[in-house]
C-alpha cells in the first residue's frame, strides 16, 4: 500500500469520533478495499478473522447506541454471542463485499427508533424518579423492557435535577435541546436516501471493523479528519480546558496552561458547565456543545457552570465566567524549571510537558539551554527530569532528549509491519549532564516519554521514581491525510493505523507493560485505572534482541564500515552506579511516605472511586510527589557523597 503522507504519531491520544455531516462517498467495494489497505498496513493483523469479526459485531452495535438506550440484549444477542458459521458467513461475505449483518443490525436499531419514542412519551406522565446514577463504563445492555425504560429514566433523573438550577427560560430551552439532540440522532439513522442508508452502514462497518484491530486504529469520516488534524496541528481558538460528557453537563477535567481559561482564576477543575452565553448544554451532542464554546479570537463566551460546595457534597453553587477566547496551543508551557537549594549547590527540577520541535524551538534544545542555565548560575548536584504529565510526541525529540545525559548508543528500535527493525542512535559524544540523575514518571507518562525513561534506566543513567507503571503505549500511527495540498480530506474518508511498536535498548516495549519505577511514589494518578490496557482491544507487549552491543545490521552494508568508524568510541557503558543505593532509597520513601500524616490523607483520597485527578495537582501546602523526589535526589547525594 502506498501512503500518500507519513505521519507518524507515537503519543497517547484519545479522540472521541462522532459521524457528523451526510455520509461519506463509499461503496461496498471502497469499504473493502479501505480495509484492505488497513490490514496490509498493521503491526499484527494483515488479515481478517472470527476474533476480529465479534470484535466489529460489539463496535457497529456500539456505535449505533452507545449509552444504550434502544436495544435490549435478546434482540442482537445474534451479534453479541455469534456462532461459529455466522462468523465465518460474515467473513466469506467480505470477500465478496456483502455487509448484510451489519444491514441487519442496523434494521433492529430502526425497529427500536419507536420504541424509545413510547418510553420517552410514558415517562412524561410519570413523577420524577429521585436519584439513582448510571455508571457508563462497562455499561451492559439492558436484559428487559423495563430495565431499559429505567435506564432512560435514570439519565432524564440526573439531568432534569442539573437544569432546576436553570432559569425558567433556560429550562425550557433545556427541554427542547433534549429532545432535539435525540430526534436529530434518529433522523441521522433514517435517511430518507436509500443510497445515504447505505453509505451510512457502510461508514459504520468501516469504523467497526478498523477499530477491532486495536486501540489506536481508527477510520475517520471526513468531517472527523478535519477535526483530528486540527488537534494533531495543537492549535485552535477557544477557552483551553479538557472537557468530559457526564450526560448533566460538561466537567471541566483539565486547564491548560497559559490559556483563557487558566487565566480566570475563578475556574477549577471539576467544576461542570451547564450553558454557554445562556443556552443550556445539557444534553447537547458534546462536539455541538464545545463549538459553541470555540470561536474567533477576541470574542467573548459566558459560561454557566456548577461547583459542589465544601459544606454539602450534594449541593451546588451556580455561577457565570465570562471568558475572551483566545488561541489555545496544546504546548501548555512546554518546559518548567525550578531549583532546591541543597547544601552548597541546588538540584534542578526539568518539567518537560511533551516532545516538540519547531522552527525556533525543541525540547531537546530547551532542556539543553536549561541544564547549562543551571550549571552557569549554581553548583549543580543532581537533576529531576519529571515527565509525570508528557504525553509523548515526536520520536527524534525522545532521542535527542535520551542523549543529553548519555553519550553514543542505541535509544530506541522500531518494528514495522513487515518486521523490519530501525535503530534510532544517539550520536553525539557530548554529554550535557552525567551527574545524578532522576526521571520523575506517572500512569500519564506515555510514548516518547516511555522510551526516555526507559533507556535511560537500562543504561542505569537514571532512577525512574513515581508511580508503579507509565501509560504503556509502545505502538506508532500513520496517518493518511494528503497535507501536500492544503489538508484536502478524503471525501471518501481517512484512517490511521498502527504501522508497528517500538523498543528500547534491552529490546522491551512499554506496549501494555509500562515502564516500572525503580522507587514507588505514590502520585495523582497512581490508583487511577488509566493506561493503555484499560483501553478497548489494545495490542500485546513483545520483545526484541537487546542493543545494548549495536550490530549496525540495519544499516545497508555500503555504509555499516564508514558509519562504524565514526560511530563506534565513547559509547554509552551499561552502569551500576545506583543499585547498591536503591534498597536504602526505598527504604527511605516508603518511611517518610507512611510518617507523612498529608501524604497518607492524600493516598486515602486518591483511592476514591470518584476522585478527579486534574483536580488535585497539589494536596496539602505542596506537590508531594515531587517533593517526595527531591527527598530522594537528596538521599542520593548524601549516600555517594
Amino acid at each position: 500500500m502506498q501512503f500518500r503522507t507519513s505521519w507518524i504519531f507515537i503519543f497517547s491520544l484519545a479522540f472521541s469520533c462522532i459521524l457528523g455531516g451526510k455520509p461519506p462517498e463509499l461503496t461496498p467495494h471502497d469499504t473493502r478495499i479501505k480495509i484492505e489497505e488497513i490490514l496490509r498496513a498493521h503491526a499484527t493483523y494483515h488479515t481478517l478473522n472470527q476474533e476480529l469479526m465479534r470484535r466489529s459485531f460489539q463496535n457497529f452495535l456500539e456505535s449505533l447506541d452507545p449509552i444504550k438506550t434502544y436495544l435490549i440484549e435478546d434482540e442482537i444477542l445474534t451479534w453479541t454471542a455469534p456462532s461459529d458459521e455466522l462468523l465465518n458467513k460474515v467473513l466469506e461475505d467480505f470477500k465478496h463485499e456483502k455487509f448484510t449483518e451489519f444491514e441487519q443490525m442496523y434494521a433492529v436499531m430502526l425497529k427500536a427508533l419507536p420504541r424509545r419514542g413510547n418510553i420517552e412519551n410514558a415517562l412524561q406522565s410519570e413523577p420524577l424518579q429521585k436519584g439513582g446514577s448510571l455508571e457508563l463504563k462497562d455499561l451492559k445492555w439492558a436484559t428487559s423492557l423495563e430495565e431499559l425504560k429505567q435506564r432512560i429514566a435514570t439519565i432524564k433523573s440526573l439531568q432534569i435535577e442539573t437544569a432546576k438550577r436553570l432559569d425558567a427560560d433556560d429550562k425550557n430551552a433545556f427541554t427542547q435541546r433534549i429532545e432535539r439532540r435525540r430526534t436529530n440522532r434518529e433522523a441521522e439513522l433514517t435517511s430518507d436516501s436509500a443510497e445515504n442508508k447505505k453509505r451510512l452502514v457502510l461508514s459504520y462497518a468501516l469504523k467497526a471493523i478498523s477499530s477491532s484491530l486495536d486501540s489506536q486504529t481508527t477510520y475517520f469520516t471526513p468531517t472527523e479528519a478535519s477535526q483530528f488534524m486540527t488537534q494533531m496541528q495543537q492549535r485552535l481558538f477557544g477557552i483551553g480546558a479538557q472537557l468530559r460528557d457526564d450526560l448533566n453537563g460538561l466537567t471541566i477535567m483539565r486547564i491548560l496552561e497559559g490559556s483563557p481559561a487558566s487565566q480566570e482564576k475563578s475556574l477549577k477543575v471539576g467544576d461542570r458547565i451547564i450553558a454557554v452565553n445562556k443556552e443550556p448544554i445539557i444534553g447537547m451532542d458534546t462536539s455541538e456543545a464545545v463549538e459553541l464554546i470555540r470561536g474567533p479570537e477576541g470574542t467573548p463566551v459566558v459560561l454557566t457552570l456548577l461547583r459542589k460546595t465544601h459544606e454539602n457534597e450534594d449541593n451546588y453553587e451556580k455561577f457565570e465566567v465570562k471568558l475572551t477566547r483566545g488561541e489555545v496551543v496544546f504546548k501548555e508551557a512546554r518546559l518548567d524549571k525550578i531549583i532546591s537549594p541543597f547544601g552548597d549547590g541546588v538540584i534542578g527540577v526539568l518539567k518537560l510537558f511533551s516532545f516538540y520541535q519547531d522552527p525556533k524551538d525543541s525540547s531537546a534544545s530547551d532542556l539543553l539551554e536549561a541544564i547549562n542555565s543551571f550549571k552557569q548560575e549554581h553548583h549543580l548536584k543532581g537533576i529531576i527530569l519529571d515527565l509525570r504529565v508528557n504525553a509523548g510526541g515526536l520520536l527524534p525529540q525522545a532521542v535527542a532528549v535520551a542523549g543529553l545525559f548519555m553519550s553514543k548508543g542505541v535509544v530506541v528500535s522500531v518494528k514495522d509491519n513487515k518486521g523490519t527493525i530501525q535503530k534510532l542512535r544517539n550520536i553525539e559524544s557530548t554529554v550535557a549532564w552525567d551527574g545524578p540523575l532522576i526521571i520523575l514518571t506517572s500512569r500519564a507518562s506515555a510514548s516518547a516519554s516511555e522510551i526516555v525513561a526507559q533507556t535511560l534506566q537500562e543504561y542505569g543513567r537514571a532512577i525512574v521514581v513515581g508511580d508503579a507503571e507509565t501509560y504503556g503505549k509502545g505502538t506508532f500511527q500513520t496517518f493518511t491525510l494528503e497535507t501536500s495540498h492544503h489538508g484536502k480530506v478524503n471525501p471518501k474518508g481517512e484512517y490511521k493505523v498502527t504501522r508497528g511498536r517500538y523498543y528500547t535498548v534491552s529490546g522491551k516495549s512499554p506496549q501494555l507493560v509500562g515502564v516500572s519505577a525503580d522507587v514507588l511514589v505514590p502520585g495523582i494518578y497512581s490508583e487511577a485505572e488509566f493506561g493503555e490496557k484499560y483501553v478497548k482491544f489494545p495490542l500485546e507487549t513483545d520483545s526484541i534482541e537487546p542493543s545494548f552491543n549495536d550490530d549496525l545490521l540495519d544499516i545497508p552494508e555500503i555504509h555499516r564500515r564508514q558509519v562504524a568508524r565514526l560511530y563506534k568510541f565513547n559509547l554509552q557503558p551499561v552502569l551500576t552506579t545506583y543499585e547498591p543505593f536503591l534498597p536504602k532509597l526505598k527504604q527511605n520513601a516508603a518511611y517518610r511516605i507512611q510518617a507523612n500524616k498529608n501524604y497518607q490523607n492524600f493516598i486515602t483520597e486518591i483511592r476514591k472511586k470518584d476522585f478527579y485527578a486534574d483536580a488535585m495537582e497539589e494536596f496539602g501546602q505542596g506537590d508531594l510527589q515531587l517533593e517526595e523526589a527531591i527527598k530522594l535526589m537528596q538521599d542520593l547525594l548524601c549516600i555517594t557523597k
